[in-house]
């Protein structure tokens, strides 16, 4: 790709930007949010269309003028999103071939499709049954599903954007042992990854944007975490986290106790175990804990009973014990959840920054049932303004701002609440080192302020980092304890990996 020029209305994507993959390599494509990495991968995939930008792309010397996606795919060209574009209720060989189905005459020729799908599923190594619905498929399942349709089309390049971004690490590690699989069979990949530690495991060659600029290609043995960090935000971080003045931790602001939830559908199933927890004004306390351990169960079932049924226990705010039975029951009582897929759960995508960031509050910006334009307005530039969301403008479309500033506005749409108690759930999936930082000051800051945050994540480092205490669970159940001085990777993984609650460990 050759000077490739990208402009959106107000935003200029891509800058000249130049990008060579050779041939049989796994090329990583790293940068912040906002960077421009996907903009790219879509301009090379067809995407956007020849026409829309200004450069040239060219394949085995050849150029090339993309008219769409079939066309790209047809020069052996496939991408597959972080949003999966798979059929839920269609089977594995139907989403295969879905579109360059089976068959002649019109007719589809079922045991042939099925014939085919095995034979490409067993080459990316998923052992199901080919008429499995894809919706009773894990994530990780289903990201091979989409490599296998991929290999239907007689692909050259893959273009994967943050393919383990949903991924456990069992499921993470098996999808990178693939990459190098396909290297070895001739196929040439492109990964975007916010997880430099993958990169380093698995990339031949890395490519860093910043800003819509190409900054630097780098082969493996120049490639160090500092240095792609110091590419990707133009300084050095030393410090992954802002620093922070010791803690003014107060009262105990918030406590459950004997909190027990049932999965919603499965009988006789309990997703959270008699938990018990309390966070303190001023502090930050984290849940560490496997996939499956239960920590977004009890935050939702927290969050006016949003997950599970045959909720029971005590939940206290201020030594008061609190009925917590729908969303708005848990508003008015102070508490905010920042859900840990935004997309879903937390946002509009339709919809402009302003709407998103009143959407919970609305009675602030509203007289007699009618919302007041200029003060919905003014709210949202305020939160804007402080949050230093990255757009010109509030009437900006959610859908189109980086994962970064997502994030940043639902943060702000539950800012607006003016919360006491902020549920956060994987705050900086998905997003870059320059906004982690952001956010993290973000989370410091609302701390500081006498409110108490529970953050929940899956990336140790940032729990360590960020917070002044710790619990770990494991199986629905809160194994254990930490102050700060006392959490160490080593110590917490011995309680995420704990089993009964008989062998908690006391703080």
């Amino acid at each position: 790709m050759r000077a490739i020029t990208m402009e959106f209305p107000g935003v200029k994507a891509l800058d000249e930007v130049d990008f060579e993959v050779t041939r049989g390599e796994i090329h990583a494509l790293v940068g912040e949010n906002g960077a421009g990495k996907s903009t790219l991968m879509k301009v090379l995939s067809g995407v956007y269309p020849h026409g829309t930008y200004t450069g040239a792309i060219l394949v085995d010397g050849t150029e090339m003028a993309f008219r769409d996606i079939r066309h790209s795919e047809a020069a052996g060209i496939a991408i597959i999103h972080q949003e999966l574009a798979l059929v839920p209720q269609l089977s594995i060989a139907e989403n295969i071939f879905l579109g360059n189905e089976r068959g002649r005459y019109g007719t589809v020729d079922w045991q042939e499709t099925n014939r085919q799908a095995m034979l490409l599923m067993t080459r990316v190594g998923l052992i199901e049954d080919p008429e499995t619905p894809v919706a009773a498929l894990g994530v990780g399942k289903q990201q091979l599903v989409e490599i296998a349709k991929a290999l239907a089309e007689q692909v050259r390049l893959l273009i994967l954007d943050e393919p383990t971004a949903a991924l456990n690490e069992t499921d993470s590690a098996a999808l990178l042992e693939l990459l190098k699989e396909l290297r070895a069979q001739g196929i040439t990949s492109i990964l975007i990854s916010h997880k430099l530690n993958e990169v380093l495991a698995v990339a031949d060659t890395v490519t860093i944007l910043r800003d819509g600029h190409t900054i630097e290609t780098l082969a493996a043995a120049e490639v160090t975490e500092d240095r792609l960090i110091k590419g990707m935000v133009g300084r050095d971080l030393d410090h992954r986290f802002p620093p922070r003045p010791a803690p003014d931790i107060g009262a105990v602001l918030f406590e459950l106790e004997g909190w027990t939830v049932d999965h919603p559908t499965i009988a006789g199933r309990q997703v959270v175990r008699d938990a018990a927890l309390h966070v303190r004004r001023g502090e930050i306390v984290g849940i560490a804990g496997l996939m499956g351990a239960g920590r977004t169960e009890l935050a939702m079932s927290v969050f006016g009973r949003s997950y599970g049924r045959n909720i029971r226990g005590t939940v206290r705010k201020d030594g008061v014990p609190l009925k917590l039975s729908t969303v708005g029951d848990a508003i008015a009582a102070g508490i905010a959840y920042v859900s840990e897929d935004r997309k879903q759960y937390g946002l509009i995508l339709e919809e402009d920054i302003r709407r998103n960031m009143t959407l919970a509050n609305l009675a602030a910006v509203s007289t007699r049932a009618v919302i007041d334009t200029h003060r919905e307005v003014l709210a949202a530039e305020r939160l804007r303004t402080r949050l230093t969301v990255k757009t010109p403008t509030v009437f900006q479309k959610v859908g189109n701002l980086s994962g970064g500033n997502q994030q940043k506005v639902v943060l702000g749409k539950w800012i607006f609440t003016e919360p006491e108690l902020l549920i956060l759930d994987e705050p900086t999936r998905g997003i870059d080192v320059g906004a982690k930082y952001e956010i993290y000051l973000i989370i410091q800051q609302l701390a500081a302020e006498g409110k108490g945050v529970l953050v929940i994540s899956s990336e140790l480092p940032e729990l360590l980092g960020l917070c002044d205490r710790l619990y770990a669970m494991n199986a629905g159940r809160i194994t254990g304890e930490l102050p700060r001085a006392e959490a160490t990777q080593e110590a917490v993984m011995r309680l995420m990996t704990r089993g009964a609650a008989s062998e908690a460990v006391p703080s």
